[in-house]
Formats: structure tokens, C-alpha cells, sequence
């Protein structure tokens, strides 16, 4: 499982989609529960994204 979950393109679905999700969560759904969808998928798209910039450095 952690094979597939750290690879490139499931990477970068998970960083774009809940990037996009989590643009569109305040809009969508009101109150606090939209904000914090927002916190929490932008947690996500920030780890995809910490991961694929980190496979992309070369390891001494």
C-alpha cells in the first residue's frame, strides 16, 4: 500500500484534487464546517506536495 500511495501520479491526484477541494470547501459548504474542510484537505494537498518535491532532489 505505501508503494502505491508514494507514487508520482497518485502524488499529484492527491495534491491536485484536494487542492481544488479545498479552494472550493468555504464556498460550498457554510459555517465552520466548510473552513475547516478547507484546513484539512489543504493539510493533505501540502504533504502530497512536501512529498513530490522531496522524490525530486537527488538523496546523497
Amino acid at each position: 500500500m505505501k508503494s502505491l500511495l508514494s507514487s508520482r501520479p497518485v502524488l499529484w491526484f492527491l495534491f491536485l484534487f484536494n487542492l481544488v477541494v479545498a479552494a472550493a470547501a468555504p464556498f460550498v459548504v457554510d459555517g465552520s464546517q466548510g473552513v475547516l474542510t478547507a484546513v484539512g484537505m489543504g493539510v493533505v494537498s501540502l504533504g502530497a506536495g512536501v512529498s513530490l518535491v522531496r522524490g525530486r532532489q537527488p538523496s546523497a
